[in-house]
């Protein structure tokens, strides 16, 4: 795993996006098509403004896919991860994706993760955009998270830590509202990806940050598995890399 920490947010998330795409394009180059992760939440904001206003890149070759999505909530929730993407990513490309296979958490969660796993297995990811969570999770695998398991997605709980950050962050009304479920890619599925872009921005993400590169790979730490990753880069802003061992 490579670091790289900028004095911004915005810097930072414009270089995670370039690196992204260099890698994305490597591969469209070389195969004529490429496999893309894409992550949500407040951390990716920039990330995605900087993807969709990027020259020259042909997403018509593009299959992409998304971490993860709350179980139950409508796509019509503020805080639906497929609303998300719709209007922050697919919707504005300037032409459309070979295929975006979006996680439906509407329905049955189990048979969901065994459609979109099948599909997942016949397109090896060539980049994938992730982001760490308050309690350093990745995706939504809280810790302690499951390191063993080969499927490729999930259903999970999620802890009390990861469902107050999204109250935090503005996507529920009330604690209440936040669900205790979701749809989560597998750790060793995200780590399965050629190319891994981790953003980390903000002082509140600073001691999971810590935990993540300085601390010992372990469920407890999920993020800290990305150590193990020969083609990882962990960007941050000054902020969250503020306790990281000088």
């Amino acid at each position: 795993m490579q670091l790289e920490i900028f004095e911004s947010k915005s810097e930072m998330a414009l270089r995670a996006a370039q690196h992204g795409l260099e890698r994305l394009r490597e591969a469209i180059a070389l195969r004529g098509e490429a496999n893309l992760v894409l992550a949500t939440g407040t951390s990716q904001f920039e990330v995605l403004g900087a993807l969709v206003d990027a020259p020259d890149v042909a997403w018509n070759r593009v299959t992409a896919f998304h971490l993860d999505e709350y179980v139950g909530l409508p796509i019509t929730h503020p805080a639906s991860f497929r609303r998300y993407l719709r209007q922050r990513f697919t919707s504005r490309l300037p032409v459309p994706l070979r295929a975006f296979h979006a996680l439906d958490g509407e329905g049955d969660g189990a048979a969901e993760c065994r459609r979109v796993a099948a599909i997942i297995e016949r397109h090896p990811i060539d980049i994938a955009f992730v982001g760490i969570g308050e309690n350093a999770h990745l995706a939504f695998n809280d810790p302690p998270a499951d390191f063993d398991t080969d499927e490729p997605y999930l259903v999970v709980e999620l802890d009390e830590a990861c469902r107050r950050q999204q109250l935090r962050e503005g996507w529920f009304e009330d604690f209440d509202d936040v669900p205790t479920h979701a749809l989560s890619m597998s750790i060793r599925q995200i780590m399965k990806s050629r190319v891994i872009v981790c953003t980390a921005p903000d002082a509140r993400k600073a001691e999971a940050v810590r935990d993540t590169v300085a601390g010992p790979v372990t469920p407890e730490v999920p993020a800290s598995i990305l150590q193990r990753h020969s083609a990882a880069t962990l960007f941050l802003d000054s902020p969250a890399a503020a306790r990281l061992p000088r």
